[in-house]
């Protein structure tokens, strides 16, 4: 087998060697003892090409093409494949009735054609410079030897050997391991002179993302929910008029098996927005998200695409302040220290919600009206992915008006691993309307709450929540004594 290009870093899979690995319908061809016939195939030759792209930066490609091939045995040259292909992922079949097609070698090359790499292709041998005279407004031709490129460019010249030099190099040819685009090299057997096949490889760099609004009405209590699918590709090559498919879901994945930085190109260009609808369907023990219509992806685009959209979703206000289960672990001295109180919107994903759809993981952007019609920006949050029947909760920001001071009063411990402590929250409004906090304590460990002001539930065998009511202008104390024993 040839040697493979060389110039990746070393340890990464870009040869292989696929015998037997196509799936033939048939038996594999005996390799033929002739002459190498070389053929090449570029995006022009494809029939359909679908993507499927997952929300961890990486995608799915899957292309038809008809081959112009030989009868015997090919070396194809396969161009317009993804720049940051995995090449041990390649499938290559054949979907032509009746063919008999077979898979000898695999080499991936990538050394790309640059000026850098042209001239470190050329040292040790010769090239043209040019260098232009301004006073005779024309170019003078010399013959150099390129010694070096380590630094900088390093000729000899008439003799002399020179750096810095300032003109433009001319190449009698290129060199043919030297290519335009990452290509597949195939060494294949084949029965006919043209076939049909299908290629299905991975790619890093193709990623997508969800990203949704909630626009509040005037009194918290319904919202409109637009969610809109964020894809960019940074994969190297462009799928035009594609088949899209987008699967949402925590995939595992090897760990590669060097460490190896793919490095996504800047994005600086402005979304292009479609209005379209995707069709949901589960997919092992993910979701798979299908756009109605073809669509392109070209490279460095990043394109946005309607996911979907929801009015009169209806959402509750809520104010929160989360205690530390540290307070019962010891003793504080310190004053009262003023603490934020938490605002969230929750909404419950429900059909009878105006919802009932899997939500995929993304970022929320909750946005109201002002006084004077305007949408105005309240706060953002990540979501994680939300199944059917669940309930959503968005953390908008801290309440401005709305303060709380959290202090312990006692602490007795109990022996080596258990312990009570007295606390008391106050809870100050300064808005004109009645409020009312969810007062959660993360207690941990065995708990019981011995002493308390206000109702309480048991969320969890490691939380007590407390809602406090604290009317216009005014306050509330919430006064408690736990017992925890935390070994």
């Amino acid at each position: 087998m040839p040697a493979l290009d060389q110039g990746r870093p070393s340890g990464f899979a870009v040869g292989l060697l696929l015998l037997g690995f196509v799936g033939c319908q048939k038996p594999p061809l005996v390799p033929s003892a002739g002459p190498t016939e070389t053929r090449q195939s570029d995006k022009t030759d494809r029939r359909d090409v679908a993507v499927t792209v997952y929300n961890q930066n990486f995608g799915v490609v899957r292309e038809t093409r008809r081959l112009r091939l030989a009868r015997g045995k090919v070396e194809l040259a396969y161009q317009d494949v993804a720049a940051n292909i995995q090449p041990e992922t390649v499938r290559l079949r054949s979907t032509t009735p009746g063919a008999r097609f077979g898979v000898l070698e695999q080499n991936y090359r990538y050394d790309l054609l640059t000026p850098a790499k042209l001239l470190e292709k050329y040292v040790g041998r010769t090239i043209n410079v040019y260098r232009y005279d301004q006073k005779t407004g024309t170019e003078t031709k010399k013959t150099a030897e390129v010694l070096s490129v380590e630094g900088g460019v390093t000729l000899r010249i008439d003799g002399e050997v020179t750096t810095s030099f300032e003109g433009r190099y001319g190449f009698r040819e290129v060199p043919r391991n030297l290519l335009e685009k990452p290509t597949l090299v195939w060494l294949v057997e084949s029965d006919r002179a043209e076939q049909q096949v299908e290629v299905t490889y991975i790619t890093q760099n193709l990623n997508w993302h969800a990203d949704y609004v909630l626009h509040l009405d005037a009194d918290d209590a319904h919202a409109q929910l637009t969610g809109w699918v964020t894809l960019s590709n940074n994969s190297g090559v462009s799928y035009e008029n594609a088949t899209l498919k987008l699967v949402a879901g925590d995939v595992n994945r090897a760990p590669p098996p060097t460490e190896l930085v793919l490095s996504a190109a800047a994005r600086d260009d402005v979304p292009a927005q479609e209005k379209s609808a995707f069709a949901e369907q589960g997919l092992f023990e993910y979701h798979l998200y299908t756009l109605g219509r073809p669509t392109s992806l070209l490279d460095k685009e990043t394109k946005q695409v309607a996911l979907l959209s929801a009015d009169r979703v209806a959402v509750t206000k809520k104010l929160v302040l989360n205690g530390d289960k540290t307070y019962y672990r010891g003793r504080y001295e310190d004053d009262a220290p003023e603490q934020k109180v938490g605002v969230f919107i929750e909404l419950e994903n429900r059909e009878q919600n105006q919802l009932g759809v899997p939500l995929p993981k993304g970022t929320v952007r909750l946005y109201k009206a002002d006084a004077s019609g305007a949408s105005q920006f309240l706060g953002e949050d990540a979501i994680d992915h939300t199944p059917r029947g669940e309930k959503l909760l968005v953390k908008v920001g801290d309440a401005f008006d709305v303060v709380a001071e959290r202090k312990q009063t006692d602490w007795l411990p109990l022996g080596s691993c258990s312990s009570e402590a007295a606390l008391e929250t106050e809870l100050r409004n300064h808005k004109d309307g009645d409020v009312q906090v969810e007062v959660n304590e993360r207690v941990g460990g065995e708990w019981e709450v011995l002493t308390h002001s206000q109702p309480f539930v048991e969320v969890d065998s490691s939380t007590v929540r407390f809602d406090v009511k604290v009317p216009a202008r005014g306050s509330a104390k919430l006064t408690y004594r736990i017992r925890v024993r935390y070994c």
